[in-house]
């Protein structure tokens, strides 16, 4: 799997996923498995939904077919 995830947009998922994650633990509610979701898209670089759609925001991905975002 190449990460399609780039830098700005793995900060923000990071983020974001924590505070639906955390959220999620203190509200007792489902939730917080789509923070987690998030969570792991960007630790991980990479987003299923990016491969499916042939988008990508990182920068160091060969230049190719692939929708470049930021």
């Amino acid at each position: 799997m190449r990460p399609n995830v780039g830098s700005t947009d793995r900060v923000i998922r990071i983020v974001i996923g924590l505070g639906i994650a955390i959220g999620g633990v203190i509200f007792e509610s489902y939730w917080g498995l789509i923070g987690v979701v998030i969570l792991a898209t960007g630790v991980y670089r990479f987003s299923l939904v990016y491969k499916l759609l042939n988008i990508t925001t990182n920068k160091e991905v060969e230049e190719g077919n692939r929708t470049h975002f930021f």
